[in-house]
């Protein structure tokens, strides 16, 4: 989430409400203890050989890129998220009126340590003095503890680790949109009960326990969902669907109609498609988690008036998101520049490896250029092997093509070397790979 800083200038890249701290060094600022301007450093002239740092991890590994660290450190709570070592207040943009901002802002300055940096969380409106400077004391109890065990902890070692998925997916998602949730582990959702009561009651009561016989997973639809997440085809409830395509580079979402023909005239079904499909657009970078480069290539629209609208409209869907998002207006071809915040590998990258077949292509050659790579190879082997029977081993879609198709041409070949060719079909073999043997 976009962050302000108390005198109402944006809160420096390092620091973003969720906690995750990055790594550029801090912008100018008025506040206590922040550096003037920015400086760039080489890291020989920071880092010493043998010299000892306390670091967080910023940013996870992600596909060929190892991850990222920082000396910021950051430990998110709640309501808020504590910096020690920075002396500043920063509020969630999120938190719109002025009154709300003012009376956090005065909450954290009455009970701050000095040197202590506060960031309010979008989840600290409206909520109780008490509850905030609870997690507040909670925090900087959890940094005392943690300098402590960096006095008699060996180099390198882990000092300290964030709470589990189940418990930091809940403190960061919780809200007032949330209905309930739902855990069929009894052992899971006494912890659960616990961590949310330090919090509220309420939170507390929000998780239920899911004692049926089928599969939650099951009752829930979560596999389907998954599987859907996979495919590069997401369909639309108007018929019309979206394309998704995953690169190392950046990731392009193409818009199409589809079976939608329900708008009076062309240019109401394409405008009514593109805003059908900009809300889907929005669950799918969520539900993927899907960042860097984004291209949303939307249907062409003619109307000035229509673009705006589905720009307007994708600024309003994206608001929902907690990652930090940048769009650029749609252009004329109907093609949207975005960018959106990776901190994690995205779904596709979790739960999926790449295909031992294509090895990551998406494509492997066809039956037919397999065969005419066989002939080839076939005639140079033939004009010097001496043997008068020859055997193919070939996958079943590549033998087709022999029995079927190109019959004639390897009776030919048979004919012209005078040997005897068999073919042999294999259903273990790889669609590409095949082996030429004298029987």
């Amino acid at each position: 989430g976009d962050i302000q800083s108390e005198n109402n200038k944006e809160l420096p890249e390092e620091f973003s409400e969720d906690g995750t701290p990055k790594v550029t060094a801090p912008e100018e600022d008025n506040s206590e203890n922040f550096h003037e301007k920015k400086v760039n450093f080489k890291i020989h002239e920071l880092a010493k050989e043998g010299q000892e740092f306390i670091v967080q991890v910023a940013k996870d590994a992600i596909s060929t890129k190892g991850a990222r660290v920082t000396t910021y450190i950051s430990l998110p709570g709640r309501y808020v998220v504590v910096m020690p070592n920075i002396d500043h207040i920063g509020v969630s943009r999120r938190i719109s009126t002025e009154e709300e901002r003012t009376r956090l802002r005065n909450i954290v300055k009455q009970m701050k340590p000095d040197n202590i940096g506060v960031i309010i969380r979008t989840a600290s409106e409206n909520v109780e003095e008490e509850k905030i400077i609870a997690d507040i004391d909670f925090l900087v109890q959890l940094w005392e503890t943690i300098k402590n065990k960096l006095l008699r902890a060996p180099c390198p070692s882990l000092i300290h680790e964030d709470l589990d998925l189940i418990s930091r997916v809940t403190r960061d998602m919780i809200s007032q949109e949330l209905d309930r949730i739902v855990i069929d582990s009894k052992l899971r959702y006494d912890e659960l009960v616990r961590f949310l009561n330090r919090f509220s009651v309420k939170l507390g009561a929000q998780v239920q326990l899911y004692e049926g016989h089928i599969q939650i997973f099951d009752v829930y639809g979560i596999d389907v969902e998954v599987e859907q997440a996979l495919g590069p085809k997401v369909w639309l409830k108007s018929g019309g669907y979206l394309v998704i395509e995953q690169t190392e580079a950046l990731t392009a979402i193409d818009v199409n109609t589809g079976r939608y023909v329900g708008g009076k005239s062309l240019s109401e079904t394409i405008l009514k498609t593109n805003l059908e499909a900009t809300r889907e657009i929005v669950h799918q970078l969520r539900f993927r988690n899907i960042g860097g480069i984004i291209i949303l290539d939307f249907i062409d629209m003619e109307s000035e008036d229509d673009r705006s609208s589905v720009f307007i409209f994708l600024q309003n869907e994206l608001k929902k998101d907690k990652a930090k998002t940048t769009v650029l207006r749609i252009s004329e071809m109907g093609l949207v520049q975005m960018t959106r915040k990776r901190t994690e590998e995205n779904l596709l990258q979790k739960i999926s490896v790449h295909c031992p077949y294509c090895e990551g292509k998406g494509h492997v050659k066809s039956p037919v250029t397999v065969t005419y790579q066989i002939m080839r190879d076939l005639q140079r082997s033939l004009a010097k092997n001496q043997s008068l029977s020859i055997q193919i081993e070939v996958h079943p879609q590549v033998a087709d093509r022999f029995f079927e198709e190109d019959a004639l041409f390897l009776e030919d070949v048979a004919s012209r070397f005078d040997k005897k060719i068999k073919i042999k079909s294999n259903v273990d073999f790889h669609m590409e790979y095949y082996e030429i043997n004298n029987m």
